[in-house]
């Protein structure tokens, strides 16, 4: 047996240690990388971001590269479960921690905060380091595109945490807001291949009684990630100021883009195609994926206030048989009927749907629908 394929052998047996087995910082499964200047083992996506971390991201492939001794045992006295203890031991719970379906934009600067800025490690905290995430004011400059010409230009964004607010102005030196957006009733997603950027943001929040889309995005990729995580900060701020008694739990931020935007081309009303996203417990519809306003909303609610979704449209439906793939959202007022174009469409709509009615709902979801 080679040098080689000893080095192999033992890093597989260090794969099988708790924590090992899924990647150190996206959580994909069955990591076939080692940083060897960490101590973890990660998957080929964030391999290459480790890659252009200067002094950080020394990484190998655990069958293909040559390992020296040294680097075997550091990887056994290490992995995954100790060095997520270092560089994790701090993680705001408002934080959003990507996973390894997440673009491309978030796990870089999740990984970037670990390990190059070491964001998250109780050192920080101890030598007095500052979340650039927690300011009681965040002021800068987002391109935003035109709701009626389409053009992204640039717009002064200021985010208040005292109180709960997000507001932008067309000029930098614009004293009136252009809108003035309520934090608790902001969804900020990562969308770049809707919008057409990398770094693209999708903020969606509730204005007069409707749902509302604004489209952003910032060339510095750092900057992007510090807004939506600081407009998530201020979020869980205003919710524990709101709801005293509720656990951290109970406050908490929705969870990140995932599952919040599962958007598919689906039939509705009459059978049109129109462009469906989920958002928290709204299901909306678009003519068009970057259209400002809803055509329409769904609210799903608790299954035990009378909500369900199920495979199917009842019996008479016309369709013309032409959609064999219907799904019959109830409600306590009335039934909604989809289609979708293949079966894979419905099943996977119809677990993000079941997923949604079979969660408790937040003492600010029972608030709001009140």
């Amino acid at each position: 047996m080679t040098v080689n394929e000893r080095a192999t052998r033992a890093l597989k047996e260090i794969l099988q240690k708790p924590g090992n087995d899924t990647c150190a910082d996206c959580g994909a499964p069955d990591p076939e990388w080692g940083s060897c200047s960490l101590g973890v083992f990660i998957c080929l996506g964030c391999s290459g971001i480790h890659r252009n971390l200067p002094n950080v991201g020394k990484v190998k492939s655990v069958t293909l590269s040559r390992w020296e001794d040294s680097e075997v045992k550091f990887m056994a006295e290490n992995g995954n479960k100790t060095m997520k203890a270092k560089y994790e031991a701090v993680v705001p719970v408002y934080y959003y921690k990507p996973s390894h379906k997440d673009c491309q934009v978030l796990r870089e600067q999740w990984i970037r905060a670990k390990y190059e800025r070491k964001e998250f490690t109780e050192e920080f905290v101890e030598t007095g380091g500052k979340l650039p995430y927690e300011q009681e004011m965040r002021e800068g400059q987002l391109m935003k595109r035109g709701r009626d010409n389409g053009q992204f230009l640039s717009r002064r964004f200021v985010l208040f945490e005292r109180d709960g607010t997000l507001k932008y102005y067309t000029k930098h030196d614009s004293k009136v807001p252009k809108a003035v957006i309520k934090v608790d009733t902001i969804n900020a997603t990562f969308q770049p291949e809707k919008i057409g950027n990398p770094n693209g943001l999708q903020i969606t929040y509730r204005k007069d009684y409707c749902t509302r889309n604004i489209f952003l995005y910032h060339e510095s990729s750092k900057e992007i990630v510090d807004w939506f995580n600081s407009v998530r900060a201020v979020q869980f701020h205003y919710m524990k100021v709101a709801f005293p008694g509720a656990s951290d739990a109970e406050v908490s931020v929705p969870p990140g883009p995932d599952s919040l935007n599962c958007e598919k081309h689906n039939q509705t009303e009459g059978f049109k195609k129109r462009w469906f996203t989920l958002d928290r417990r709204l299901l909306m519809y678009f003519k068009d994926p970057l259209d400002a306003f809803a055509k329409g909303e769904v609210y799903l609610g608790h299954r035990d206030l009378g909500y369900s979704a199920k495979a199917g449209l009842p019996a008479g439906t016309h369709c013309n048989g032409a959609w064999q793939h219907g799904i019959t959202i109830e409600t306590p007022d009335r039934n909604f009927l989809f289609t979708c174009e293949s079966e894979a469409e419905q099943q996977d709509w119809l677990t993000h749907f079941n997923a949604v009615i079979a969660t408790s709902m937040s003492p600010q979801e029972y608030s709001s629908k009140l």
